[in-house]
């Protein structure tokens, strides 16, 4: 078949608002699960190893540490059963996937270095700080005020 045409078809079960997360941001992935006749939210959070796919075939996997153990989970995009995605921390990595994560052991397997905003104009926009001389009372020494009290 034409791709534009299996785009046009896959375009009905897209997300409406796309996702806003990277490779390397810690995040909460909150999804709904049915157990019975009840629908509860989980919450799986971990790091964001990678992203691939394309449309509706699109996914990330997850990764966190639980009781020790590794755990990674696949999510796909625009599944109906992910309520919401909080992002926690943004991380800032070079690769577009982070698998070698899984051969770190303790902190370094979810150490991954926080994103710094810089924001350029907010230092120069921002006056400099005059030193207040005048304001502040004046100040008699205290052997002055010894002296004074002995006449």
């Amino acid at each position: 078949m034409n791709q534009a045409l299996l785009d046009k078809i896959e375009a009905a079960h897209l997300r409406k608002r796309p996702l806003r997360f990277e490779v390397g941001d810690s995040v909460r992935v909150h999804t709904k699960v049915v157990e019975g006749d009840r629908e509860r939210i989980q919450v799986f959070a971990g790091v964001v190893i990678g992203r691939r796919g394309h449309g509706i075939n699109e996914t990330f996997t997850v990764r966190r540490i639980s009781y020790g153990e590794g755990v990674e989970r696949v999510f796909p995009s625009h599944s109906p059963r992910i309520e919401r995605i909080e992002v926690e921390r943004e991380g800032s990595v070079r690769r577009a996937k982070l698998t070698y994560l899984r051969k770190r052991i303790g902190k370094g397997a979810i150490a991954v270095k926080e994103k710094e905003h810089h924001t350029a104009g907010a230092t120069a926009a921002a006056p400099a700080k005059e030193p207040e001389a005048e304001t502040a009372p004046a100040e008699v020494p205290a052997a002055d005020a010894a002296a004074d009290t002995k006449k």
